[in-house]
């Protein structure tokens, strides 16, 4: 039976590892066939550059799911809106189209919307 002080040891070790492991958390996605440098500059979408690149990001969106929100704003920069949603969930919209700010705004813009859990994971990733 081992004794207490190396049990002790065991538990301590054990509790850094666990932490290590969470602090690392999953790595980042790559994206194949979407610049996202390109994305992240074309805020609101008013120059074009998302739209050319939204049948590419539709065909990869589920590389977002169970993203955190930090996460997600690393891979595809600041959402151009969000709202806080009841029970603390929250939607990150990005827009693929001329969005409201623009210089030509679209009437009704394409998005990219992430929506988050309470705990601050993508869980749902859609087009409108």
């Amino acid at each position: 039976m081992p004794s207490p002080k190396n049990m002790r040891l065991f538990n301590w070790l054990s509790l850094i590892l666990f932490v290590f492991l969470v602090a690392c958390g999953k790595s980042l996605p790559t994206f194949e066939a979407v610049n996202l440098e390109e994305w992240k500059a074309d805020a609101q979408g008013c120059t074009g550059k998302r739209s050319a690149m939204e049948s590419n990001i539709r065909n990869e969106k589920d590389k977002l799911l169970a993203l955190n929100e930090k996460q997600i704003i690393k891979l595809i920069g600041r959402p151009d809106q969000n709202e806080l949603y009841k029970r603390n969930q929250k939607f990150y919209t990005y827009f693929i189209t001329a969005g409201p700010t623009c210089e030509t705004p679209s009437e009704n813009p394409k998005k990219l919307i992430v929506r988050f859990t309470a705990m601050g994971l993508a869980n749902e990733v859609t087009f409108e």
